[in-house]
């Protein structure tokens, strides 16, 4: 113990927040105590308040961090894919391996996002969290206008609601293909990728420009 005291502080609160995650990824956010996110990071619940406020601190820390990797997710997938249509297709597959790879992370992108700066309970990760939440806005609007720009989306799509709309659509989606996975292989005879590829296609049709009219 000696030798933590001499770490950063930074690194104290990763460490601590790492076991959280894992206690959480198991069990659920509301059966984890503090108490016993202590004991899984190795210090005392004493100790534990010294680098966090409480759970909840912990879990907006996890949720910036949940937030961080989707947007350097998306990010790299609009850079990757060649056109408006390949680089939907990007996105699509980024999501999709972010959600399998992790669902634990990817499930704390979803949270309600705080907002209310005035309330006295709101803690200063809680602007980083929305702020990183702005800058997922801003790549997934700049690539709206740059396809209603391009003639392949609608021009009559306004660009926040289909932006929120579109990410409801698209995680909704993705977590339906996860819990009903043994449903859909039986009743409708689709593979879980399958089952998204087709929803991908739908969801793209959705906002696409009518081949007639382009």
């Amino acid at each position: 113990m000696g030798r933590r005291k001499k770490e950063p502080a930074e690194a104290h609160r990763s460490r601590i927040a790492q076991a959280a995650a894992a206690l959480f990824a198991r069990r659920g956010l509301g059966s984890v105590t503090v108490e016993e996110i202590a004991r899984e990071a190795g210090y005392s619940k004493a100790t534990l308040y010294v680098y966090f406020r409480g759970k909840e601190e912990i879990v907006a820390a996890l949720t910036l961090e949940s937030m961080r990797r989707l947007r350097d997710c998306l990010s790299s997938a609009l850079v990757r894919g060649e056109g408006i249509r390949g680089r939907y297709n990007a996105v699509c597959e980024a999501l999709r391996r972010y959600q399998e790879k992790d669902s634990f992370f990817f499930g704390l992108a979803l949270r309600e996002i705080n907002i209310d700066w005035e309330s006295p309970d709101t803690l200063p990760v809680e602007r980083e969290i929305f702020a990183v939440g702005e800058e997922i806005n801003g790549l997934m609007g700049r690539f709206l206008c740059e396809g209603m720009e391009a003639g392949t989306f609608r021009p009559d799509l306004e660009v926040l609601p289909t932006v929120f709309a579109f990410w409801g659509m698209l995680t909704g989606l993705m977590q339906m293909a996860a819990s009903k996975e043994h449903y859909i292989e039986k009743a409708m005879g689709l593979s879980r990728e399958a089952f998204l590829a087709g929803g991908f296609e739908t969801l793209y049709r959705a906002i696409a420009k009518e081949e007639g009219t382009r």
